[in-house]
């Protein structure tokens, strides 16, 4: 038997769009929604030096109060969350591109930090971390004698890993 069914050219369309719809909806939400609770990463910069191993972390708009950093099993986290103004009407906005909500990272702190000995400051939208290293991680000079059992040209110090 033989069943005839009527080609509707558009229903490839009107399920591309419901598919669509639900992507987006999944994704970002309720418009109030999306406003207040994304999620972001603020940027971060790692340097070390011989004495220190130092984070910055971009984090302009938020009160210190509102960041959290802790040290423990030699992850150093970082919690913190920015938070929209509720004094101006969200409907009044025709562009937001700075992100709101909460952020949290989190770092293998190396084994020559000393997880004791942790500066934290707060400036002009920067949380700097200072992180110091453990006194047998730091360099050792080590000072070479030239005596006379060997002729050695000039004398001065090689430095140790």
């Amino acid at each position: 038997m033989t069943v005839l069914t009527r080609w509707d050219p558009f229903r490839e369309f009107s399920t591309l769009q419901d598919r669509m719809n639900r992507l987006f909806q999944q994704s970002y939400g309720d418009r109030e929604e999306a406003l207040t609770t994304s999620t972001f990463a603020p940027a971060v910069d790692v340097y070390e030096d011989e004495h220190n191993v130092t984070l910055k972390i971009e984090v302009p708009g938020i009160d210190e109060k509102d960041i959290d950093v802790q040290i423990e099993n030699n992850m150093l986290t970082v919690h913190g969350e920015r938070k929209l103004e509720k004094e101006e009407k969200e409907e009044n906005y025709r562009r937001i591109e700075r992100q709101y909500g909460s952020f949290t990272r989190s770092f293998t702190l190396p084994s020559t930090v000393d997880p004791n000995n942790v500066q934290a400051n707060y400036e002009k939208g920067v949380l700097k971390i200072k992180l110091a290293k453990k006194a047998e991680a730091k360099p050792k000079q080590i000072k070479v004698n030239v005596g006379s059992e060997r002729s050695l040209e000039g004398k001065g110090t090689v430095k140790a890993a």
